[in-house]
């Protein structure tokens, strides 16, 4: 029968022009291996190691784990080796006695005296005399070795006591008092303690896994889980991994992982765990149905973690991950910095600036970065990097958010002298367009890493004076700094649209969420639906500090436990750091003590004023920039090293920012010959300037 004869219609059949054309292929059997016989299998096969050997990170997690381990029950039990010996000295007469006892009683047969008891008691003369007979066999034979042995055991006590040292017998009466010590124990009361106190946690299994699933109220798992269901599968087996179990299953169809996110509270309640202990992942590599579900012995907030990479030694290259914390496995969390914004956001107390300051801890031991850190909160969180950093203030004072704004508009103005030296490098050496470690390197260009942090950033950009202007600057940092090597850290306790502007939040690349209370938060930070899509940093618990949700960091959203670092061990970081730089020749602005940053009293508009006649009705953009150079080096020297069409370029940007209209102008070049280039109407500055000044 062909697949286009007329068939009646059967389910999963195609029908085309009144035949049914079969979707079901017929079947063809599987490709045979000569040699072995069996039939060879395109599934999916076992993996020939275990899951954590695949995984360099892993594995050296697990045997570094067994290490100490067995150095901690090593320890243990060698401190307590004189209690030992001291139980086994009280307990080897009682084992002597027992090894006497035992001995009469294989010596002279006496497990046999019952059953020549009933030979007796039964009058069976012929049985009884057998067993007399060969017991006496016995004992005969049993004494002529008890006496070979004895003589043999007193000839070489005697030579060692002749030809050893003393230590030699001391060593053996030892030997000989704790066999006889661990012989006479009781069988309650065994001789070791345990060093380690077992948890009694439960092993994970299927039925557990899958009446977790049926309480989730998902109808299509309930229906798969029913009479009629397809059921679910698990494509590889529940085994340990890590301090956890590791079970992988395929969810029903048209369910996805994040269906499970959102419920993971109705999860640890159907799998009888803590909440801190149940963690579904997706498998990005996988299909969105594809379920990893790690259940730890123990709740994330309680486990142990691991101490920070680089807490006694080591220096980091930003253009490489930085260690950063742990996930719920214990696995290290590593971050990639450049190329990237970062956006950290928590209610207060809840361990952001912790967060923040393990990053910037990282940067500092980056010699060629570059620090600019404004701690607005004033407690003095990151004053350990005080001696490090080109710029640094803190508080909540006048002072303190002039000079963060005076900084970052000294690296608004680096935006455009970078991207100029970039276009002006051969291609070979910048074929992407951004800064590489070797043009970082390079003391000459200038384009070293810089990181601007700003904590408590909502006391900055919800500020009537000082809001409009930084948050100016830093969307132009944010949205153009990370391909010319400039890296802006922002945190806040306060993720609103007031307090951090939506074109600021929108472009952070890296975003870390700690414990919010509601959904517009965490999707302030994390980004748009991911409260809704299951990634809830509202989930977290009151006991649940420095532990968030990340995003950017993976290709998937993580939970991530940043490393713990105290002041006292901050300070060491520090100072080690600033060697580091010492030895570089790196260390710059008020860490050598130039002075901190003077926000800047010039105005734009007045200085294009300034510099142009009433006269002039019209004038050229890369005119006016020469003159504003000369007027005001310190502010406006920057572009004088530009070329024609990027000061043009530059000039342009600043004056749209005020609503000035740049277009064709008519004009005379130094040598006289007309043209036309990029120019704008002194009038129009003039009126922008006007309704500037009276909004003041």
């Amino acid at each position: 029968m062909t697949a286009t004869e007329e068939l009646p219609g059967a389910v999963g059949d195609e029908v085309l022009e009144g035949k049914v054309l079969l979707v079901d292929q017929p079947h063809v059997p599987e490709p045979v291996d000569v040699l072995a016989g069996l039939a060879v299998r395109r599934g999916e096969r076992s993996p020939l190691v275990p899951v954590w050997l695949k995984s360099r990170a892993d594995a050296l997690q697990v045997l570094r784990w067994q290490a100490e381990h067995c150095g901690y029950v090593l320890a243990y039990h060698s401190l307590r080796a004189p209690k030992y010996a001291a139980k086994l000295a009280v307990r080897s007469p009682a084992g002597l006695w027992r090894l006497l006892v035992a001995s009469v009683r294989w010596l002279f047969d006496l497990e046999g005296r019952p059953v020549r008891r009933a030979a007796v008691s039964r009058e069976d003369t012929a049985d009884y005399l057998a067993l007399s007979r060969q017991r006496d066999g016995r004992v005969k034979a049993r004494l002529l070795t008890v006496l070979i042995g004895a003589v043999t055991v007193a000839l070489v006590g005697i030579l060692v006591a002749v030809s050893t040292p003393t230590w030699v017998h001391w060593a053996a009466l030892g030997a000989l008092v704790a066999v006889l010590g661990l012989v006479g124990s009781p069988a309650d009361k065994p001789l070791l303690e345990r060093a380690v106190t077992p948890s009694h946690v439960r092993k994970l299994t299927s039925d557990q896994v899958l009446d977790a699933l049926g309480s989730l109220g998902i109808s299509a798992i309930n229906q798969a889980l029913g009479k009629a269901g397809r059921g679910i599968t698990f494509p590889a087996p529940i085994m340990r991994d890590g301090p956890g179990w590791r079970a992988e299953v395929d969810l029903p169809l048209g369910v996805t992982v994040s269906d499970l996110l959102e419920k993971r509270d109705k999860l640890a309640s159907g799998l009888r765990r803590a909440l801190g202990c149940v963690w579904p992942e997706p498998v990005s590599e996988e299909h969105p149905g594809r379920l990893v579900l790690w259940v730890s012995d123990q709740e994330m907030r309680k486990a142990r973690q691991p101490g920070w990479p680089l807490l006694k030694s080591g220096q980091v290259s930003l253009f490489d991950p930085i260690p950063y914390g742990n996930d719920q496995r214990g696995r290290p969390v590593s971050v990639l910095l450049m190329f990237a914004n970062v956006l950290i956001g928590s209610m207060p107390r809840y361990g952001k600036t912790f967060a923040l300051r393990v990053l910037l801890m990282a940067c500092a031991l980056d010699p060629l970065a570059e620090l600019r850190l404004f701690e607005l909160k004033g407690t003095g969180d990151l004053s350990a990097l005080e001696k490090v950093a080109h710029h640094y203030a803190k508080g909540a004072t006048e002072a303190a958010k002039a000079a963060c704004v005076a900084s970052l508009a000294e690296v608004y103005a680096e935006l455009d002298r970078r991207a100029g030296v970039i276009d002006g490098l051969p291609r070979h050496q910048a074929p992407e367009f951004k800064v590489t470690p070797e043009l970082a390197a390079r003391r000459d260009l200038g384009l070293h890493p810089m990181v601007i942090a700003i904590d408590e950033c909502q006391e900055l950009f919800a500020d009537d004076e000082y809001g409009d202007e930084a948050a100016k600057f830093a969307t132009a940092i944010i949205k153009r700094g990370p391909a010319l090597g400039i890296i802006l850290i922002l945190a806040t306790q306060r993720p609103d649209k007031d307090s951090l502007p939506k074109a600021i939040s929108a472009n952070a690349g890296i975003r870390i969420c700690l414990r919010v209370m509601g959904w517009q938060e965490n999707d302030m930070i994390l980004g748009t639906g991911m409260h809704q899509a299951g990634v809830k940093a509202t989930m977290f618990t009151l006991n649940d500090k420095g532990i968030s949700w990340a995003v950017g960091i993976a290709e998937d959203p993580i939970i991530v436990r940043s490393a713990y670092l105290d002041g006292p061990t901050s300070e060491l970081v520090a100072e080690r750091a600033f060697q580091l730089r010492q030895a570089a020749g790196t260390l710059s602005g008020q860490a050598i003590g130039q002075a901190a940053p003077v926000r800047a009293s010039y105005d734009l508009l007045a200085d294009i004023l300034a510099v142009t006649r009433a006269k002039e009705e019209k004038v050229w953009n890369s005119t006016v920039v020469d003159r504003l150079a000369e007027f005001r080096p310190s502010t406006y020297g920057h572009w004088a090293d530009l070329e024609d069409d990027a000061k043009t370029a530059a000039l342009t940007a600043r004056l749209k920012e005020y609503g000035v209209k740049t277009e064709d102008t008519w004009g005379r070049d130094p040598a006289g010959r007309g043209r036309n280039r990029k120019g704008f109407q002194r009038a129009d500055v003039t009126q922008a300037w006007g309704k500037r000044k009276s909004s003041l």
